[in-house]
């Protein structure tokens, strides 16, 4: 299959045409702003199906926003409408603001028809798609995408506004679409009267947004991590890290040292606790206390060691060898004293897990000789 994409590279084409080729799409025609209609007509004559995402949202004059939207449109399917015996199926990228009486929701409404007559005239499959807010990585901030605009200004420390914070948008992922999109190529599927969407939209407010990514953005200062229990938390947190700077992708960690070696916290979660990691020199133990609430994981990295636990109020001590070259995690059960202690000739390296974030306050840590 040949396939072109007009538009291939703007945010929706940059996405799928990426994502074609991991599927193993490699005949693909690219069409942008820079090509002319005379290179638009040979690339028709050869394409198999055509993804018409090209398209103009914020031009300098209104007249633009017809001849990028409106004419392009038209003069594509004009091409394909003299080739009717090839059937080149077309999906367009509309928006939920063709039915605006604006210039740009016109034009776009202008370009669907042209895209519905041509599927009816020649009993051709079309796809129009009416998205939503899109957003995801590669969308250009400052420009139509409220979350590209917000993760760019965080991850430089900018300020970012938020008229109404009680307004609410519809977003789209772009994995989403690209995926969606793809499908239908793939699918075949006969849709040449409605207008379409891309599943799993997600309603939210532009306050709940704002406060999403801010706590993203303040996520290396408080090593808290926000909640990723949703799709949408997900994908946000993945858009945001996609605008940091290429220069600030590395933070430094606060590290404290004394005799025994460093330690250093990683990262937090009120949902999953804390991850913390350190290094112990030869000879030295860590540790020595119990917990009646909180619980660890220890898993040695680097180097070797052992961890002791006993029950509190009993004699008995139990030891377990740890070593880097075997990863075996210790489980520390409430009620337990428990330290580790370096057994071997170099630093040894330890990850551990806590099931809640220290508080100072509730330390909830009592200290007894193993």
């Amino acid at each position: 299959m040949k396939i072109l994409i007009t538009g291939a590279h703007g945010f929706i084409g940059s996405n799928l045409l990426y994502q074609l080729r991991n599927d193993g799409f490699n005949d693909i025609i690219t069409f942008n702003h820079d090509n002319t209609f005379d290179e638009l007509a040979a690339d028709l004559a050869q394409a198999d199906f055509v993804f018409h995402l090209a398209g103009i949202n914020r031009p300098k004059d209104p007249k633009d926003f017809y001849a990028g939207n409106r004419d392009l449109t038209t003069k594509i399917v004009e091409i394909l409408t003299k080739q009717a015996q090839r059937h080149v199926p077309v999906l367009l990228a509309s928006s939920i603001q063709a039915d605006l009486d604006n210039d740009y929701g016109k034009s776009k409404k202008a370009a669907e028809t042209a895209v519905f007559a041509y599927g009816q005239q020649t009993q051709t499959p079309v796809y129009v798609f009416r998205l939503s807010n899109l957003f995801g990585k590669w969308g250009r901030p400052n420009y139509n995408s409220v979350v590209a605009t917000f993760c760019y200004n965080l991850a430089r420390d900018l300020p970012i506004k938020v008229n109404d914070p009680n307004h609410q948008i519809v977003l789209n992922y772009i994995d989403d679409v690209v995926n969606t999109f793809i499908s239908v190529m793939k699918s075949g599927t006969q849709a040449t009267d409605k207008y379409l969407s891309v599943p799993n939209e997600h309603p939210i407010t532009l306050g709940e947004l704002a406060a999403k990514l801010t706590a993203f953005a303040k996520n290396r200062q408080t090593l808290v991590m926000p909640s990723l229990a949703t799709d949408l938390d997900k994908e946000l947190y993945g858009t945001y890290l996609s605008y940091l700077p290429d220069d600030d992708l590395a933070y430094p960690l606060n590290k404290k040292s004394d005799k025994r070696g460093w330690l250093a916290e990683f990262i937090k979660s009120t949902a999953n606790g804390q991850i913390f990691i350190s290094t112990t020199h030869p000879g030295i133990t860590r540790g020595n206390h119990w917990h009646q609430t909180k619980t660890e994981k220890f898993l040695v990295l680097s180097g070797n060691g052992v961890v002791h636990l006993r029950k509190v109020g009993t004699d008995k001590v139990l030891s377990y060898p740890v070593d880097g070259t075997h990863p075996q995690p210790v489980d520390i059960p409430t009620g337990y004293v428990h330290n580790i202690e370096n057994t071997g000739n170099t630093d040894m390296i330890t990850l551990f897990w806590a099931s809640e974030i220290f508080d100072p306050d509730h330390p909830d840590t009592y200290y007894e000789e193993v």
